[in-house]
């Protein structure tokens, strides 16, 4: 891609831009809805001076439009191109951030990504939530609490991963289930289970968003990572990730997901060690411990 020369815009010419802008913007008036307006407004705002600031070319506009066209048409139930779009750039992070203020010492937030599922499986405590799936088992524990440090007892807890190979589920089969489940916490709002150590993996880069990060030079790859979204009522939900401690990718991770707080020593085992709940184990593991605390609904 060539880059546009500076151009001096004439007066008229940015006359000419500007009124094209405000006809834009006066066509939201009949609108109803005052934050659909603010919305729409905003949007197009921004896009103008988009266009303008670059002196966007027909043919890279042309080149934009292909780019959201071939994102449509790569995604269905599984393959969600447009929350990896959004994901690397930043806004899923940004937005994120923009509605879960800080509040106290709740657990920090973090992105969704596109691999949820609302069916996962019910795990009892303790119990091992890889089903079959390939990896290292990894012990993961911790408690739930308000921000007063009451325990938060029957809180929701869904967590989900990528296997060994880098790949979720329904990466491989859309009706596949494993490496992922929900479970309750218990009356002292402690929980624990049977997980994979997490490890690195790129987002799937054989479509658009990868083409636009092989482009630019960057790399597709996540930090290892466990996701979690937990939820109980009067409470906030959360949705968030933790990251092992000295992951090499670390904060350049490709969606901007990794923050100082989230990160968590995942102690390494050695085969036969024994486990905390006697499960005889002949290869190696891992344990970590995440305290959870959720804010308030409403602050």
């Amino acid at each position: 891609m060539t880059t546009t020369p500076d151009i001096t815009v004439s007066p008229d010419q940015a006359q000419r831009e500007q009124e094209l802008l405000e006809r834009v913007v006066r066509s939201f008036d009949a609108c109803e809805s005052p934050r659909l307006k603010q919305l729409m407004v905003a949007l197009v705002e921004h896009v103008h001076a988009f266009i303008r600031e670059t002196r966007l070319t027909d043919a890279e506009w042309g080149a934009a439009i292909d780019f959201l066209t071939r994102a449509g048409h790569i995604t269905d139930d599984v393959r969600q191109e447009f929350i990896l779009l959004s994901d690397v750039l930043g806004a899923s992070m940004q937005t994120i951030n923009v509605n879960n203020v800080a509040y106290k010492d709740a657990t920090e937030a973090t992105v969704f990504g596109p691999f949820f599922v609302e069916d996962a499986p019910h795990v009892e405590l303790g119990g091992d939530v890889s089903f079959g799936a390939p990896g290292e088992p990894c012990w993961v524990e911790g408690t739930v609490t308000d921000t007063n440090g009451n325990p938060l007892a029957g809180a929701r807890i869904e967590v989900w991963e990528a296997d060994e190979d880098g790949l979720y589920d329904v990466q491989y089969d859309a009706t596949k289930r494993s490496a992922r489940g929900h479970l309750f916490s218990d009356a002292d709002g402690s929980y624990r289970f049977w997980g994979l150590t997490p490890t690195p993996y790129p987002i799937p880069d054989d479509g658009p968003v990868g083409q636009m990060l092989d482009a630019v030079g960057r790399s597709p790859l996540r930090a290892s990572h466990l996701h979690f979204m937990v939820s109980h009522e009067g409470a906030r939900t959360l949705v968030t990730h933790i990251f092992p401690e000295g992951d090499p990718i670390g904060e350049q991770d490709t969606v901007f997901g990794v923050k100082q707080s989230l990160i968590k020593r995942f102690e390494q085992q050695s085969p036969g060690t024994p486990t905390p709940d006697g499960r005889r184990l002949d290869s190696s593991w891992s344990r970590v411990r995440f305290d959870i605390v959720l804010a308030p609904a409403q602050i």
